[in-house]
């Protein structure tokens, strides 16, 4: 019985690790799509968006079959808890990669705009979090997981920045505010992505030393109607 709990978590963790695959590469692709103009690489990202939460629903299943069958406590329960988060905050960084996606397809028929170049910046930053996050997963390495966290605060003042510059953009050439709010949108997707990776990242924490660390640092602001999980 033991041996064949193990095969379930073994297989429970490569599905996960399958759809951060994914995931990642659904980011890569998206960005790619936006910097070349290509709108065949931008429906490709969209339409593989149905692969993403097919992954994610029976990832759900795996975890429900196993609280169910099993009844896990400790580490092990932490792991399934864990990865019913993570699986959560991966469908969500897939439908976010869509967006920036849909985006990259419509900007491709205008105009370029000079600010696409700077979302390199924001993007690399991003994506490493993505990596790193799922990197401290595979290896349960909470100083990887503390590294992403750190990170966030970064992507927010870069995408701050870019929130700015979009508002200068769009004071001179107002004839374009519907075109630089998809850069916009871009940017908020990005740092969406962003704060998914974070969400893992606590996650890790929680899976290796049982610490719930969610919150621990932000300020309560009573006028911020944003989600909880960020």
């Amino acid at each position: 019985m033991l041996h064949y709990w193990q095969r379930e978590i073994e297989n429970l963790k490569k599905l996960i690790l399958s759809l951060g695959a994914i995931v990642e590469e659904q980011i890569q692709r998206s960005m790619l799509a936006l910097e070349r103009r290509d709108t065949e690489l931008a429906d490709e990202v969209i339409a593989k968006d149905r692969e993403v939460d097919s992954l994610e629903i029976l990832i759900e299943e795996e975890c429900l079959k196993i609280l169910a069958l099993y009844q896990p406590v400790a580490k092990e329960l932490r792991f399934v808890v864990a990865v019913l988060k993570m699986n959560n905050d991966l469908e969500r960084m897939g439908d976010l990669a869509s967006n920036i996606a849909k985006r990259a397809r419509y900007l491709s028929r205008k105009e370029r705009i000079e600010m696409i170049e700077e979302f390199g910046n924001v993007a690399d930053k991003v994506q490493a979090m993505v990596k790193k996050s799922l990197d401290a997963l595979v290896n349960t390495d909470v100083i990887l997981a503390r590294e992403v966290l750190a990170a966030d605060d970064e992507v927010d003042r870069l995408t701050k920045q870019m929130l700015k510059r979009t508002i200068n953009f769009i004071e001179k050439d107002p004839e374009r505010t519907k075109d630089y709010f998809s850069i916009r949108s871009i940017s908020k997707n990005l740092e969406r992505i962003a704060d998914s990776a974070t969400n893992i990242a606590e996650d890790v924490v929680y899976l290796c030393s049982g610490e719930i660390i969610r919150h621990q640092s932000e300020d309560f602001n009573p006028e911020d109607t944003s989600d909880a999980r960020h």
